[in-house]
């Protein structure tokens, strides 16, 4: 089974897929020359064609998974809202899902897995349904929200899908980090089955029903704030007023103690089967401790110098790729969902 990466990142999402169903992965597209360094480092004879809106999909490698987060920043609770806007003037940076959507329909895959943030389901979306039955005209108000449109996209070209959302602390990492998922395949697919793994997703499949079954003791573990591209761009603000990043800091103390957060990580060392390393590291100014990208790549539940020992990368790059990459355990586990809710919807059709 081959894998089409889009938007690829460090190679998160095809990780999850890895993890779920199997596969290797043909190639990438990704414009970062930072997370292609990466992808480059981990995937040496894989290619990767850069730029979407330059890459003629009739020319790539047939596949059978296509995975892709196209980029989330107009339909971000931290962006600027601008929301999905698929052509034209004015098009945003999400309206690269026009992109996704063209390399999907040229290359008509068995499966589609896509990730966004949680301001997919809110986020408004450039559509002309109307608001309600009666309704007629543009009041200049889109009744449509971006999640809609990409499930709307998908089935006009004749798929089908299902979605979920998720938090990386549901499959047991010390983080909240929500992600909607979305599963797509041919409408007309019939008989066609997909077997699921048994390692990684499934181990945090059952940890994360264990916690479900035991709500007092999920409900009392301290999350660390979730990593965040904003963390190394001027660090986002919480409603309180205070950084991310500073928040973190301040509660990892420097001895490498993990204070109120200990719980939460000594469960995430469980899931990944490996010590959480030191929180920070002493490379600031004068010797001050800084947030250390290996912690971060740790709690991103990425094997270990899957980032931080690839070459000529500075601290400031791995921290933006980390922040803006997916958990693949949190991915897997969700497309093992998934997968059951598309394996039903065929069967109620057979």
């Amino acid at each position: 089974m081959k894998i089409g990466s889009l938007f690829s990142g460090y190679g998160g999402l095809e990780l999850g897929v890895q993890q779920a169903i199997g596969g290797t992965v043909a190639w990438h597209v990704e414009f970062d020359p930072n997370p292609s360094r990466i992808l480059a480092h981990h995937w040496p004879a894989t290619p990767n064609y850069g730029d979407i809106t330059a890459t003629d999909f009739t020319q790539v490698e047939q596949v059978d998974v296509i995975t892709g987060g196209f980029p989330c920043q107009d339909v971000s609770h931290a962006g600027r809202r601008a929301g999905l806007i698929r052509d034209g003037e004015g098009r945003t940076r999400s309206g690269l899902w026009g992109e996704m959507l063209r390399a999907i329909d040229t290359l008509r895959p068995r499966l589609v897995v896509a990730e966004n943030v949680r301001g997919l389901l809110s986020a408004r979306a450039d559509s002309d349904v109307e608001p309600c039955p009666f309704c007629m005209g543009d009041d200049g108000d889109s009744p449509m929200r971006a999640l809609g449109a990409v499930l709307a996209d998908l089935a006009d070209i004749g798929y089908d899908a299902a979605w979920t959302g998720l938090r990386a602390a549901d499959v047991g990492a010390p983080h909240g980090r929500f992600r909607v998922f979305i599963l797509a395949w041919p409408a007309d697919a019939t008989g066609d089955t997909w077997r699921v793994g048994h390692g990684d997703a499934v181990r945090a499949r059952r940890h994360q029903d264990r916690r479900a079954q035991d709500a007092g003791h999920r409900d009392a573990l301290t999350l660390l704030p979730t990593p965040s591209v904003a963390d190394v761009e001027g660090g986002r603000k919480t409603r309180s007023g205070a950084r991310n990043d500073e928040l973190l800091l301040n509660g990892l103390a420097a001895e490498q103690r993990f204070g109120d957060y200990a719980p939460a990580i000594a469960r995430w060392e469980s899931v990944l089967g490996r010590p959480a390393p030191a929180p920070t590291e002493p490379t600031g100014k004068g010797g001050a401790h800084r947030l250390s990208p290996r912690f971060v790549e740790f709690l991103m539940g990425l094997p270990e110098g899957h980032v931080t020992d690839v070459p000529n990368l500075t601290r400031n790059a791995q921290l933006k790729a980390l922040g803006n990459g997916v958990v693949p355990q949190q991915a897997a586990a969700a497309l093992t969902h998934l997968l059951t809710i598309r394996d039903h919807a065929l069967e109620a059709v057979a």
